[in-house]
């Protein structure tokens, strides 16, 4: 079964909520996220504030899964966040393990 990281970039308005969508979910074992600035977002998407400082706050999720399983998520995730404006990708997984 081929893994990857997919990557959820999302507006911080949506940020718990994506954390119980996700913590809801059985095919998540788990994920990290991380507070981010998006920067060449086009003008008409940035406050005049984000404009001015030529940047976006953003909240960046990353999670190791299944590559069927992340499909599936970013599926779902259409239907449940429809409008959020939400950016992902997948990363194909060469080799991961724990060192102990």
């Amino acid at each position: 079964m081929e893994q990857c990281i997919l990557v959820l970039v999302i507006s911080p308005s949506i940020d718990n909520a994506m954390v119980d969508w996700l913590l809801d979910r059985d095919d998540v074992q788990g994920f990290t996220s991380a507070p981010i600035y998006g920067h060449g977002d086009p003008h008409h998407t940035l406050s005049s504030a984000e404009q001015v400082a030529g940047r976006k706050k953003q909240v960046m999720f990353r999670m190791h899964l299944p590559e069927l399983a992340a499909r599936e998520i970013i599926s779902s995730i259409q239907e449940s966040f429809r409008g959020a404006s939400i950016h992902y990708w997948m990363i194909p997984i060469l080799l991961s393990g724990h060192i102990e």
